[in-house]
């Protein structure tokens, strides 16, 4: 099953609307949707080599503004829904806390998480909750974003033929090992707030 969904993809990757796909799950993982772009980039980059940039582009792009859409709905949406929240569960000061902290780190926060596997919706979404400085927000999620999404098109496109022979042959435990740094980044914010 997981071979047939990994040739599917492949096979949809040199579709000539791959990069709306693209655009469109980089803009919602970044806001409310769990998986990230990476399922689609890679073999993006795999089929189509000769415009790895370009698909790094298109990732980052979308991506920040996905990210500015998980930063309003931390922002406009926390009053109605959060805050209540917070206040039923005694958590008000506590997040009273954590909200200064993450604004004193929230660059370097947003800069770490858009480079990793951590979910950056989370990120996303309590920077507008804390009300972070949002140019800081934007140029910290642009160059994460990009030096993520150029570093994994940039790897492909210097190994190309190699690296899709490698993920072809290790495809299921390379699957674990990304349903394990999805679960384990969700699980890392659960600890984390």
């Amino acid at each position: 099953m997981l071979r047939a969904l990994y040739d599917r993809t492949m096979g949809l990757a040199g579709h000539r609307h791959a990069n709306w796909a693209l655009a469109g799950v980089s803009f919602v993982e970044s806001s409310v949707f769990p998986i990230p772009p990476d399922v689609v980039l890679i073999p993006m980059v795999l089929a189509r080599r000769d415009k790895a940039w370009l698909i790094a582009a298109i990732c980052t792009v979308s991506s920040v503004l996905g990210g500015l859409l998980g930063y309003a709905i931390g922002y406009f949406l926390f009053d109605a829904v959060g805050q209540p929240i917070l206040e039923f569960y005694g958590y008000g000061e506590k997040f009273a806390d954590f909200q200064s902290r993450y604004n004193e780190w929230g660059a370097w926060i947003v800069f770490i998480a858009g480079l990793t596997p951590f979910p950056y919706k989370v990120i996303t979404i309590a920077s507008g909750l804390t009300a972070l400085n949002l140019p800081v927000f934007l140029l910290a999620s642009v160059l994460a974003r990009g030096l993520r999404f150029a570093i994994v098109a940039g790897l492909l496109w210097w190994f190309g033929e190699p690296i899709r022979i490698f993920i072809e042959k290790y495809l299921g435990l390379l699957f674990v090992l990304f349903v394990v740094l999805l679960f384990g980044g969700f699980a890392l914010v659960k600890f984390v707030l």
